[in-house]
């Protein structure tokens, strides 16, 4: 049985969340999946119409 309004997470416990944000501002690469599509696909649209 959990309580409502409390979870727990291992990731952000240990910080890796913070640092894979970090690593995001820092470098402008998302690291997530959505993130990575959507940067990608851009980045062909531009490419194939050549917009700025």
């Amino acid at each position: 049985m959990k309580i409502p309004g409390v979870s727990f997470s291992l990731k952000r416990a240990l910080g890796i969340t913070q640092m894979k944000q970090k690593f995001a501002r820092e470098t402008g690469i998302p690291t997530s999946k959505a993130g990575l599509e959507r940067k990608i696909g851009n980045a062909i649209i531009k490419a194939l119409l050549g917009k700025k």
